[in-house]
């Protein structure tokens, strides 16, 4: 199990907070050429993602680039300068269709070949944020088996339905809802948007647990600070953990007596409650200094 919990980006053309990035643990590294950097430095990010790339993959955490989208004709100068052993995929903007995909997949296929890779191990993670994804967004999620896990673009998406972004996000309820939906059927992690009052801790929190209520997996960070909430909202508590043992001892007394269901602290537990504990013991047992699943 991949786990992408937490995503930070890096502006790509500031070469000291590339630097300053292996000292962070988030689960991935995120070292961005699109939207944090102006047009004119588009060239020199390249650049400095490209010299930069095998000092992150030294440090532990994924490396995944964000690069241009296809529609502003940098992609594929973007993909040949990152394509190589040292990231896990590449993050791509603007993503409308399936057919977007199979555009940067085909590329994906001729850079690995170049670059003596496996076909199919450079992963991609598309965001979806139009009204147009939005309609289409299952068959973008199961369109490649590239795909590890889709994100979502909340600044583009209401500025394409051209609409305002407000504190309580109930403009992006539906996408982010739709998201988690067709994220779950085609059994690939939803990342939520990025949350960009990075002085607010505990605001970032509410936001992270609202989003894995309907789905969310992991979340994109725009500062270092970010990580740990991040990490913690997206991780099994130790008090979920311990429910969820007690779930599972209580179903297998049950099974012991010949029964399919039965109950703990006034709540019925049937086999649904059972396999979500289990999956939540699973999750725990993934994460980085987890003792294992009989811990």
């Amino acid at each position: 199990m991949t786990v992408l919990r937490s995503l930070l980006f890096v502006p790509g053309n500031q070469p000291s907070m590339l630097e300053k990035a292996t000292g962070f643990t988030p689960d991935a590294i995120v070292p961005d050429m699109e939207d944090s950097v102006p047009m004119e430095e588009k060239a020199n990010a390249r650049k400095t993602v490209a010299e930069h790339l095998p000092g992150l993959a030294e440090r532990g955490p994924l490396v995944i680039p964000r690069v241009n989208s296809l529609d502003t004709g940098l992609l594929e100068e973007d993909l040949a300068a990152v394509v190589g052993p040292h990231i896990y995929g590449v993050s791509v903007g603007k993503i409308y269709t399936s057919e977007d995909v199979d555009a940067i997949s085909s590329i994906l296929d001729d850079l690995e070949a170049k670059a003596g890779l496996p076909n199919g191990q450079t992963r991609l993670l598309p965001w979806i944020e139009t009204a147009m994804a939005i309609v289409r967004c299952y068959e973008i999620c199961s369109s490649s088996p590239r795909i590890a896990g889709v994100s979502l673009g909340a600044e583009d998406y209401t500025n394409d339905m051209g609409i305002e972004r407000t504190k309580d996000d109930s403009e992006i309820a539906f996408p982010r809802s739709v998201i988690g939906v067709s994220a779950r059927a085609a059994d690939v992690p939803a990342l939520d948007t990025p949350f960009f009052a990075f002085r607010d801790p505990e605001g970032l929190r509410e936001n992270c647990l609202s989003s894995r209520k309907v789905g969310f997996k992991g979340k994109f960070a725009i500062h270092p600070a970010q990580i740990d909430v991040i990490n913690g909202a997206f991780s099994p508590s130790p008090s979920e953990i311990e429910h969820a043992k007690r779930v599972i001892d209580a179903f297998e007394e049950a099974q012991s007596r010949g029964r399919g269901s039965t109950s703990l602290d006034g709540h019925v537990v049937d086999v649904p409650v059972v396999k979500r504990a289990e999956a939540l013991l699973e999750l725990a047992a993934s994460l980085p200094g987890a003792a294992g699943p009989g811990a």
